[in-house]
């Protein structure tokens, strides 16, 4: 195996390792306590203003996209490193990074109404204090 077949299954496998440790995380903060039904209710709404946040961000950011995507396209009649397939690179690089967003949204919301609740437990219960780790 080549240098540049070994580089390309080690990026492979780690982000196959990274996107496994990903849904692991989900799935345990998703088992947490998720709280009352009024702090259910307020992740909701912030859930919410968060997602039409992301909407709006996504449509501007999503015409620049296309105009890059075609600029990357036509570019390829001038350069051999450019081209079709660089344009369909990028957007394939838009799509999941876009969807990074939204997944880390939706789980940042879900993963802060369950330290609120945990917090009513106490300090430790909602996460380590600073220090802690070092402390024993």
């Amino acid at each position: 195996m080549d240098v540049s077949t070994g580089v390309i299954v080690f990026a492979i496998a780690a982000a196959i390792a990274g996107i496994g440790y990903g849904v692991y995380l989900t799935y345990w903060v998703v088992k947490l306590e998720a709280g009352t039904a009024q702090m259910q209710r307020i992740a909701q709404a912030i859930q919410e203003g968060a997602a039409a946040y992301l909407n709006r961000q996504y449509r501007a950011v999503g015409v620049v996209a296309a105009v890059l995507f075609a600029l990357l396209w036509l570019a390829g009649q001038w350069s051999d490193y450019f081209g079709l397939l660089t344009a369909v690179g990028f957007l394939i690089g838009a799509g999941a990074s876009a969807t990074a967003g939204y997944v880390g949204m939706n789980i940042a919301v879900r993963a802060n109404v369950r330290t609120a609740q945990a917090a009513h437990k106490g300090l430790n219960a909602a996460g380590p204090s600073p220090g802690s780790w070092w402390s024993g």
